[in-house]
């Protein structure tokens, strides 16, 4: 292996991760879904010739082990001797690499250089439509794999650059939406392609075997970071019981355990004790749970470090085979973020006792995936609106938690603009507001959000998921829990709503008002505690209310708004007597 400086080292390392923030770029400028070029529901990398990850652009963060292991799968399948250039595999297989659902579609391209095989490119993306039981593919209400879509059992997509047109016809063949998802294929493949660009430009400018031993030396380097950071973690195993809330199918309270062992060494995340898969679409695959481990370690121990398979290396994930988190095949996995959210959830529930600068509180977790749809009156075509939602994160040590974010597991994504959404689908957007509500405390919760849609076509349904609905975000410190996630369905013309947490194709009219609530996080630390000031503004803003400044804060405003401060000091100390009492 080549000897090289750390100076070229850095520079082939910036490459690389520009050369997957360009693959990024060139997918979203290029797809035909708004999940993909509106909410970026994708992520774009690169792994050496082995799978480890060395380069991945901002994107879904619940994606963040299923390309090193998409490309694991296909160098298992096709070996490197059944691998030539201008190859583009194919896989959404949740049991292997792709680990999460039917419609986050794994593309992999092996890269050449001087003959000899280098790298590859690899993105992940959701596809709006790919057939199955229900408009968009994903659904709330199936009992097996096989309801959810067309699955791809890593298939060559492209051969030595050519088109393998019988893929792309049984794609075309089997959704709703073929031209829309078959554009999507090819804008995918053009993403990687941009990556192998840039990588066989790389090697011409530096030499195959600097860009080579830069890589090796990036890995070993993200492998020192990180245990420069496991040396300033506490030391101990931390462990916490919750329980995992949704009624798909009528299913609901599966419970869950989660086991954190830090030691000089290893970081080890155990899941044993959590409930067995369901006949229900609310679990995941191993590779899944693989993933939203990695969000957690990476968000605790560097969330600046730039992810390459080095920076992992001390991450140890255990769960036996069979449980909610770790489905196997024919298992349903249609709403897979949903455990998957809530792995990396507990892993923060259990160390946040411990480590109180470098976790919050929790968060509303839920992304409420959402799907809205129809056959549109003026096209006779199906719509499809796919996307997720944002709301409450939890308070911090020093500072109130942020309103309106997408959840942990969606990282860089974003939600459908109200312009894009009422001029693409048949729907008017009658509201997108914040809703302040959350866990009260000396720095309390972020807020969650409400989005009205108003059908506008004849007919339409929904499909929508949400949790944490029984069991709200937690507090920390004395800081109280945040509020729910919920659904409301106002018929036209009708005031009382129909609620519900899970909605399976469920119809609606023209004139009918679909209402997404996202809760609120929850606080962190003692609310009497809170700067009276603080109080004072969100009464200001309108988030408190008066009487919540009074009971809940124990701060009295007088009747010009301003802080009375003997009054408040006299009902601080009284609540507190009442507290210890």
């Amino acid at each position: 292996m080549a000897k090289v400086d750390p100076f070229t080292s850095e520079i082939v390392a910036q490459s690389l991760i520009s050369a997957s923030e360009e693959m990024f770029v060139a997918w979203g400028r290029t797809s035909q879904s708004t999940i993909i070029y509106e909410v970026m529901d994708c992520a774009c990398g690169l792994t050496d010739a082995k799978g480890q990850l060395i380069g991945q652009a901002s994107g879904v963060t619940g994606f963040l082990a299923t390309l090193t292991y998409s490309v694991i799968s296909a160098l298992a399948k096709f070996g490197v001797e059944g691998l030539k250039p201008g190859d583009i595999i194919l896989t959404n297989d949740p049991y292997t690499g792709s680990g999460t659902h039917l419609c986050d579609v794994s593309a992999v391209m092996p890269i050449f250089a001087g003959g000899e095989l280098v790298a590859f490119a690899a993105n992940k993306g959701h596809w709006n439509e790919i057939g199955g039981m229900a408009l968009g593919s994903w659904t709330t209400d199936s009992t097996e794999i096989y309801q959810e879509g067309l699955q791809f059992p890593i298939i060559k997509a492209y051969e030595e650059g050519r088109l393998n047109e019988a893929v792309r016809d049984m794609i075309a063949a089997n959704c709703r939406t073929p031209s829309m998802t078959v554009g999507d294929l090819y804008a995918q493949c053009a993403s990687l392609r941009t990556g192998e660009r840039r990588v066989v430009e790389l090697c011409k400018k530096y030499g195959k075997d600097t860009v080579l031993a830069s890589v090796n030396l990036i890995l070993d380097q993200g492998e020192q970071l990180a245990r420069q950071e496991l040396a300033r973690l506490p030391k101990g195993t931390f462990v916490v019981e919750d329980f995992f809330d949704t009624m798909a199918r009528g299913i609901d309270h599966i419970p869950a355990r989660c086991e954190v062992t830090i030691t000089d060494e290893d970081f080890t995340i155990d899941l044993t004790g959590s409930g067995g898969q369901v006949a229900a679409p609310v679990n995941c695959a191993r590779v899944g749970a693989l993933a939203a481990a990695r969000v957690a370690y990476h968000a605790i121990m560097n969330p600046k470090a730039h992810p390459n398979e080095g920076f992992y290396r001390p991450l140890k994930f255990v769960a036996p085979e069979g449980t909610v988190f770790t489905a196997t095949r024919p298992a349903p996995v249609s709403c897979h973020w949903e455990p998957i959210g809530f792995v990396s959830d507990l892993v923060f529930k259990a160390l946040a006792p411990v480590l109180p600068e470098r976790i919050t509180a929790g968060h509303f977790l839920s992304i409420l995936g959402t799907i809205l749809g129809g056959i549109g009156d003026s096209t006779g075509e199906p719509f499809v609106l796919c996307e997720p939602q944002a709301g409450g994160w939890g308070a911090g040590i020093d500072r109130d938690g942020q309103n309106g974010l997408v959840s942990i597991v969606d990282g860089e994504t974003f939600v459908i603009p109200v312009e894009v959404a009422e001029t693409k689908y048949p729907i008017m957007v009658e509201q997108y507001a914040l809703l302040p509500k959350s866990g009260a405390g000396k720095f309390r919760g972020g807020y969650g959000l409400v989005r009205d849609y108003r059908l506008l076509n004849s007919r339409g349904e929904l499909t929508t998921i949400v949790s944490r609905v029984d069991f709200p975000p937690w507090g920390v410190d004395g800081g109280g829990a945040g509020t729910g996630n919920g659904v409301e369905i106002y018929r036209h013309g009708e005031e009382e709503p129909y609620t519900g947490s899970t909605f399976a194709r469920y119809p609606i009219n023209k004139g009918d008002l679909v209402r997404l609530i996202t809760g609120g996080g929850g606080g962190y630390g003692n609310p009497l505690e809170r700067d009276q000031e603080m109080v004072k503004a969100d009464v200001e803003d309108g988030y408190i209310s008066v009487e919540e400044a009074r009971d809940v804060y124990g701060v009295v405003l007088g009747a010009d708004g301003s802080v009375d401060r003997a009054a408040t000091q006299d009902a601080r100390q009284k609540a507190a007597m009442t507290s210890k009492a």
